[in-house]
């Protein structure tokens, strides 16, 4: 492996290791809760749109990425 090669590996790495990436699910008013004070605390990178579980399911889900730094 090459100095370059090297260094490309490390900083992707340790881009990888600042983000969580997760799916939460839930009512829409505990979505918008865990919502608002992931973004009060500065680590909300992305929210997805709410996607319905299901026709008769009132839970939704979200995808999340948060700074873990």
């Amino acid at each position: 492996m090459t100095t370059r090669e090297r260094t490309y590996a490390r900083a992707n790495n340790q881009r990888a290791n600042q983000y969580t990436e997760m799916w939460i699910v839930g009512t829409p008013e505990d979505l918008a809760v865990m919502i608002h004070a992931a973004s009060k605390t500065g680590r909300l990178v992305f929210v997805s749109a709410p996607h319905q579980m299901g026709v008769d399911d009132i839970r939704h889900r979200r995808y999340l990425r948060l700074r873990t730094r």
